[in-house]
């Protein structure tokens, strides 16, 4: 069952304290991506916002997100770009969502598991990492057969 989306009140602390100005379009993506408890791609946040959203403004509330720390991207095995909402320490200098995603193969959702952090890696001299993306895939706890 996915979480159950945030009060509105909540939204908009939310919105304000990543230093963002009140929107309904802000407020309707941020409620679509708090409210499911997985990753949506741009096309599916569309659609949870209704047909009177515009594209661009959406796409415009997205890259804000990003980069006020709200939401991040999740890179799963499709050449489909996935949103998710960051953790509460995340802010527009520094995101500390460095954990572990999940694909599942039978809903092909891809779900962020915060509570697993990603291994330390030691790379060989020569090499630096920029990003840190851990992805398993599987089948997720609501796909799972009842047994």
């Amino acid at each position: 069952m996915p979480p159950a989306a945030p009060a509105p009140d909540r939204l908009a602390q939310t919105i304000t304290r990543h230093g963002l100005r009140q929107t309904p379009v802000r407020r309707a993506v941020l409620a679509a991506l708090t409210g499911k408890g997985y990753a949506l791609t741009g096309a599916e946040i569309e659609q949870e916002t209704g047909p009177g959203t515009d594209r661009i403004t959406l796409y415009r509330t997205l890259k804000s997100f990003e980069q006020s720390g709200l939401i991040h991207r999740v890179i799963d095995d499709s050449d489909v770009l996935r949103y998710a909402a960051c953790s509460i320490e995340c802010s527009a200098g520094a995101h500390f969502d460095n954990h572990v995603h999940f694909k599942c193969g039978t809903c092909a959702h891809t779900y962020c598991l915060s509570q697993v952090a990603i291994p330390a890696v030691t790379l060989p001299g020569g090499f630096q990492a920029e990003r840190r993306d851990y992805l398993l895939s599987g089948t997720c706890q609501l796909c799972q057969p009842a047994g």
